[in-house]
């Protein structure tokens, strides 16, 4: 067993000590979704919990592993957002599911960031508890993944109107019942697998602990991924319940990029994405006031904790120019997709369907074939297609 890296476990508990203070002077409820937001990069890297993983080894493989994981997190989640949005409330805090608009630029979004998830080896989600579990290359993906947010938040407006509003909003709990919406949901996700099946695919990996459970394991890892999906699916439920809001991602990307744009003399125009209300007084707030990037910085830490539990070491950039380059142009076509999407893997999949969204639906079929693609593209840039953990 390897041996856990106290200095990696010392740097995580100076961030996240401090801004547990410091997030508490900005809200009661801020606190508890930094943590929540080291539960789930625990969860995460512990889990190996890999959404480009799985559609790239349900393509190459024909390994429904990781799509079986993840219908099983999405049905739970369902479950338990159902009743909390039919009501539209919980513990007197008024709550709002994951509902955003269908469109042509959202449909080209998603499709833009599933091909940039397989040149990045990592969606929203992987790419902040892989750079957070001491990934160089994944910090690099990070970097240019703001950037490419950033980017779409200024042409937002301008693809809005080229290619319309689409047909806007739609939560199918309250268009049909969250007693239709639900087996409709766990309908399709069936149907998915199904095909999936009918193509080939397999269950080939252990979805379960083996019988080598113990309370070590539990400690440094690696879980099954069904405990990762399980987990998931309750944090984000936790979320929605503290937050008001489902757990999201990128929008926090959008805001970093935003802050250092203004440090280096931007100004938002008139009009623009970043001149409204919202967007202005996230502007106008510290990082650590802002909920989604109080969560992302969690992430990051308890990935951090995990790695340094499970004893591994931080690992450097690759040398491979064109591999390097690969993590540029994924983490560009992610940010950027992310924000004409309204969304990420999980802002947009994960939490839109567990919310009952079209939107999120929507995102899954145009992200899988642009995932198809990147498959595809990804030995031109001196990457594998082979199964291997994304755990660093």
């Amino acid at each position: 067993m390897d041996t856990p890296r106290l200095p990696l476990l010392t740097v995580a508990i100076v961030i996240l000590a401090p801004l547990t203070f410091l997030s508490a002077a900005e809200g009661d409820r801020l606190p508890g979704l930094l943590w929540i937001g080291v539960a789930l990069g625990v969860t995460l890297y512990h889990a190996a919990f890999g959404f480009t993983s799985a559609y790239r080894r349900a393509f190459v493989d024909k390994d429904l592993s990781g799509l079986a994981a993840q219908a099983v997190m999405l049905i739970l989640a369902m479950l338990l957002f159902a009743p909390v949005l039919a009501q539209g409330q919980a513990f007197g805090q008024g709550v709002g599911g994951a509902i955003a608009p269908v469109g042509l630029s959202m449909a080209f979004g998603a499709f833009l960031f599933g091909m940039g998830m397989q040149l990045g080896d990592g969606c929203a989600s992987g790419t902040l508890y892989t750079a957070g579990g001491g990934s160089a290359r994944a910090a690099l993906v990070l970097l240019f993944f703001c950037g490419g947010a950033f980017w779409g938040s200024l042409d937002l407006a301008w693809w809005e109107s080229l290619a319309g509003t689409g047909i806007g909003s739609v939560s199918l709990g309250q268009a049909l019942g969250w007693e239709a919406a639900l087996p409709l949901q766990i309908g399709a996700l069936g149907l998915i697998l199904l095909l999936f099946r009918a193509a080939g695919g397999r269950l080939r990996r252990a979805l379960w602990w083996d019988g080598d459970f113990s309370m070590d394991r539990l400690i440094r890892g690696p879980w099954p991924l069904l405990q990762g999906a399980i987990l998931l699916a309750l944090l984000n439920w936790l979320t929605l319940v503290v937050a008001g809001h489902a757990w999201s991602i990128t929008w926090a990307f959008s805001l970093w990029a935003a802050k250092g744009a203004l440090l280096m003399g931007w100004m938002p125009e008139a009009g623009s994405f970043w001149s409204g209300p919202f967007q202005q007084a996230a502007l106008a707030r510290p990082v650590w006031a802002d909920s989604t990037s109080l969560m992302n910085i969690g992430l990051l830490g308890g990935a951090l904790i995990a790695a340094a539990l499970a004893g591994k070491t931080l690992t450097p950039l690759p040398r491979d120019r064109r591999n390097l380059a690969a993590a540029v142009m994924g983490g560009l076509a992610m940010g950027y997709g992310a924000r004409l999407a309204y969304g990420c893997n999980i802002g947009a999949f994960f939490s839109g369907i567990a919310s009952g969204s079209l939107h999120g639906w929507v995102w899954l079929l145009c992200a899988l074939p642009g995932n198809f693609i990147g498959v595809r593209l990804r030995p031109l840039f001196n990457l594998s297609n082979q199964s291997t953990e994304i755990r660093p």
